[in-house]
């Protein structure tokens, strides 16, 4: 086969994310920014709450760039999901770029149909309340992440 059909997001279902994070932080009580970016790592949409931290905007990106691109949780685990001392996990956010890479959790794929089509991340809150926004985020456009991998043979 030399294509393939390949899914993309769209601005509603973008949108639907982003409602349903701002959402679920407010419900926490905390100011986030959540970024959402598509298969390839490019930004689609970004929202830092009223008091967000301007940090957060970086770290919220490259949690999306990290899921995309590994296609799994963000988290102390390598590409193949091997898992990462401290120096290895510095060295290959060093070694990948800024903002390429990051083992700080709250990054997700958005996997639909065995394909992952995007990413999202989320910083602001403890790294359990930024994962538990991010899958709410998912669950609104019903992309929930399983923990398997996207198998490139469809």
């Amino acid at each position: 086969m030399l294509f393939c059909n390949s899914k993309t997001l769209t601005s509603k279902a973008v949108r639907m994310m982003m409602d349903r994070a701002i959402a679920m932080a407010r419900d926490f009580g905390i100011a986030v920014t959540v970024s959402i970016v598509d298969a390839g790592g490019h930004l689609l949409m970004l929202e830092r709450m009223s008091g967000g931290r301007f940090h957060t905007v970086h770290t919220s990106t490259t949690k999306a760039i990290t899921a995309a691109s590994n296609k799994r949780p963000t988290g102390a685990r390598g590409a193949q999901g091997q898992s990462l001392d401290v120096m290895h996990a510095m060295g290959l956010a060093l070694a990948s770029g800024p903002g390429h890479w990051t083992a700080v959790e709250g990054g997700y794929p958005i996997i639909v149909e065995n394909e992952c089509i995007g990413a999202i991340g989320v910083s602001g809150g403890t790294e359990e309340q930024d994962m538990e926004i991010a899958n709410a985020a998912l669950a609104a456009v019903g992309a929930a992440y399983t923990g398997k991998y996207p198998d490139p043979e469809g």
